[in-house]
């Protein structure tokens, strides 16, 4: 018979967040031995992430934090909702997000090498998954640098954590228009700030498409130049965001309410879970 206790049990639950079972017979294992005991279960863990390498990540949250002159935001992905809303990896979410900032992450591959506490970040996710028994991801990772900051981040269902997040960089007083702002673009999903960061090959692409479309349409030949500069511009009123329409007021550009509020947006960034 093993030499441990129902302490011994215990201890191992609250340290590695195991089932009673895993943790007693991972005791019975070690011949009683905690860390040994320890060893043997995040060994199986790491196995079991092996085998889960290939699942689809399709839940998880977004979370975001301004640190000085730098805002970052995180998505952290899950394969359930049952586990993105567990209290283990919203704190898991939370130590990511912290190592992120405080290392000035701005990618995924650096974020990963953080160091959060006497771990890497990427150690970190691999033992916490192991734990929850599913696959975890660090999706996505941005960093925005700014005098100010608006962070929106916006729950699809009260029982989740957020699924969209959006940081908005800029200069300015009115907070409440940059936070309006960042709700617009919660919903616009813009892909660039100015239809002048379009790239020019992005441009052409769609210049081909709906030279096409008109065409099909049996435009007038002639006609052709004027109707495809006008559906190019309406292309950037989707893409860029100073084009769009104020989700608000339609009949307002956000680079009109931007500019009447007194406010320069000069970065921004949008995840949504698993888009």
């Amino acid at each position: 018979m093993a030499n441990f206790t129902a302490a011994d049990v215990k201890a191992l639950r609250d340290r590695l967040g195991t089932g009673m079972m895993d943790s007693k017979n991972a005791l019975v294992e070690a011949d009683g031995d905690l860390e040994k005991a320890v060893e043997i279960l995040r060994l199986k863990g790491a196995k079991n992430n092996a085998k889960r390498a290939d699942r689809s990540t399709s839940e998880g949250l977004v979370a975001a934090v301004e640190d000085g002159g730098t805002a970052t935001m995180i998505e952290l992905a899950c394969e359930t909702d049952f586990v993105a809303k567990s209290e283990k990896f919203v704190n898991l979410a939370e130590a990511v997000l912290t190592a992120s900032a405080a290392a000035h992450a701005g990618s995924v591959e650096e974020a990963l090498a953080a160091q959060a506490g006497d771990k890497t970040v990427v150690q970190l996710i691999e033992e916490d998954s192991a734990v929850l028994g599913e696959k975890v991801e660090l999706r996505r990772v941005a960093s925005v640098d700014a005098d100010a900051f608006s962070i929106y981040l916006h729950r699809t269902s009260k029982d989740l954590p957020p699924q969209v997040g959006v940081i908005v960089g800029y200069t300015g007083t009115d907070a409440e228009t940059a936070r309006s702002v960042a709700q617009h673009i919660a919903f616009a999903d813009p892909q660039y700030l100015t239809r002048d960061e379009v790239p020019a090959d992005v441009v052409e692409k769609e210049r081909e498409i709906v030279t096409e479309i008109s065409r099909n349409e049996g435009k007038p030949e002639a006609a052709l130049p004027k109707i495809v500069e006008g559906r190019i511009g309406a292309f950037f009123k989707q893409v860029a965001l100073l084009d769009q329409d104020y989700a608000k007021d339609n009949k307002l550009t956000i680079g009109q309410v931007l500019k009447d509020a007194g406010v320069t947006v000069t970065g921004f960034a949008r995840f949504k879970v698993g888009a």
